[in-house]
């Protein structure tokens, strides 16, 4: 763990150097500095200039409660902001409702919000579409974390598109398409922006020549959104797609659309290159919006073996979740999947895992099931012996192979998560579980627990007969906090 420590606090030392040097090269639009140790972090501020960082107050320091901090990031006329999270820390909530970070495509929180983000897993790049971008952060009274720390500087987006995307465009016809297309494929962990706008008597057309996402049922994962006006709002949104079938032709009901293309951080596609045109109003029928469901071919469901991708410090995110189709849209709120949260090495102790019995078939009894189900060490031994601790409401439960059963759990709280893969699908988080045993643990589906356990090679929680399960209530976070501060 020391070494761990250790090799955190390089880490830290090496960005202190790096961000002194920029700072004294770009003329401290980064922070205020007031020796030549390491940077100082203001709560807020105008960021003016090509590049820059930009940190929660105090950052390394863990960040104040109850403050609210809005820094204005501008970069040169011509130009749109990239911004890049290198370090985040910040409490973790499924809906991001206590300490979180806003981004906003501008100097105001009436424009587009790129994102809300909060947690440990490191969000993706954001791009605005002009030369400007609003940076917010807010804690309350709470549980607080490190605060974060972005890399922020003004790119001309198709200049290096192996690099980057999106921007304004404005001309009456034109091109977008996913970075490095059609050489590679596209990046993981992406955010693109396009607004396009034409004439005010005119609206927009855009046709396909090569679409290739990943595919998902509900879209959750990579796709590519597009919203009438020029607003990302679900009651301005035209479709969500995603797959290896191209949408049917796109009409706007407007002079202006925003196209929006976001990828997980796991696996990617060929992408997409489309082009459009600007047409004469009334001439086609605009292609039906509101966040209605449109499916451009018929759905599936991914095939492909979903590959994690370990950031250098994870955090949760919620932008709007995506879900995958052979290029279908949808607005409804998807089931989450896992994506990787920060990883811990746990302390393993001498817990055994089962192995289900594959040779042998199904039978009435399960080899793996004690005659009677009980639990093997109180809510304090069993939180030192287990690989994650979290507490969450049970949203599925189906049988798994050789008698056992997997689940689906929504997250109130992680306390200990070790190589657990925590997956993330709008503003929720959720794990996969596996229990060897049918029968023991004994969960119901839609009912809060406290759970403990091991964690398998593919990220997965396992629950064996004797693991922590209990009812949840509100007084048990106090509980499992004290525990948690205390040492195993």
């Amino acid at each position: 763990m020391w070494i761990s420590v250790l090799r955190n606090m390089e880490r830290l030392t090496a960005l202190w150097s790096l961000g002194i040097l920029l700072s004294l090269s770009f003329g401290g639009v980064l922070c205020q500095t007031t020796n030549y140790t390491r940077p100082v972090f203001n709560c807020g501020g105008d960021l003016v200039g090509d590049s820059g960082f930009v940190g929660s107050e105090g950052f390394p320091s863990f960040y104040k409660p109850n403050s609210k901090c809005t820094w204005y990031i501008t970069v040169p006329e011509g130009n749109v902001v990239m911004l890049s999270f290198r370090i985040f820390d910040l409490e973790a909530d499924p809906l991001c409702r206590y300490d979180y970070v806003d981004v906003y495509n501008g100097h105001s929180n009436i424009v587009q919000k790129l994102g809300r983000f909060c947690g440990t897993f490191r969000p993706g790049a954001l791009i605005s579409t002009s030369n400007t971008m609003m940076v917010e952060m807010v804690s309350d009274s709470g549980t607080g974390g490190r605060g974060f720390l972005a890399y922020f500087n003004g790119g001309k987006p198709h200049v290096d598109e192996h690099q980057f995307c999106g921007g304004k465009l404005t001309k009456s016809q034109g091109t977008i398409k996913t970075p490095n297309w059609p050489e590679n494929n596209y990046p993981a962990g992406i955010s693109c922006s396009w607004l396009i706008t034409v004439e005010p008597e005119m609206v927009i057309e855009v046709k396909f020549d090569k679409f290739d996402l990943e595919s998902d049922t509900y879209c959750r994962f990579d796709y590519v959104a597009f919203f009438n006006g020029g607003e990302k709002d679900d009651s301005r949104r035209i479709g969500k797609y995603c797959g290896d079938t191209a949408p049917q032709n796109i009409i706007t009901n407007s002079n202006a659309l925003l196209v929006q293309f976001v990828s997980d951080l796991s696996v990617t596609s060929d992408g997409f290159m489309a082009s459009y045109t600007s047409i004469p109003r009334g001439l086609h029928t605009p292609t039906a919006g509101g966040g209605a469901d449109v499916a451009s071919g018929p759905r599936v469901s991914s095939t492909a073996t979903r590959v994690r991708l370990t950031p250098v410090k994870p955090v949760a995110f919620t932008t709007e979740a995506t879900t995958t189709t052979t290029t279908a849209t949808t607005t409804e709120q998807p089931t989450p999947r896992p994506k990787p949260v920060r990883p811990i090495k746990p302390v393993r102790r001498p817990v055994s895992k089962p192995e289900p019995d594959e040779s042998r078939p199904a039978t009435g009894t399960d080899p793996m099931c004690p005659k009677a189900c009980k639990r093997d060490g109180t809510i304090k031994t069993s939180f030192c012996a287990s690989e994650f601790v979290i507490t969450g409401k049970l949203t599925a439960l189906i049988p798994g192979p050789s008698g056992s059963m997997q689940a689906t759990v929504s997250l109130i709280k992680a306390y200990k998560t070790g190589s657990l893969t925590i997956t993330q699908a709008g503003e929720t988080m959720s794990v996969k579980l596996v229990m060897p045993c049918k029968k023991c643990p004994l969960l119901r589906r839609g009912q809060n627990y406290i759970l403990m356990g091991l964690v398998d090679e593919e990220g997965r929680g396992v629950l064996t007969p004797g693991s922590f399960t209990a009812m949840y209530k509100a007084p048990h976070h106090k509980i499992l906090t004290n525990i948690n501060n205390q040492p195993c």
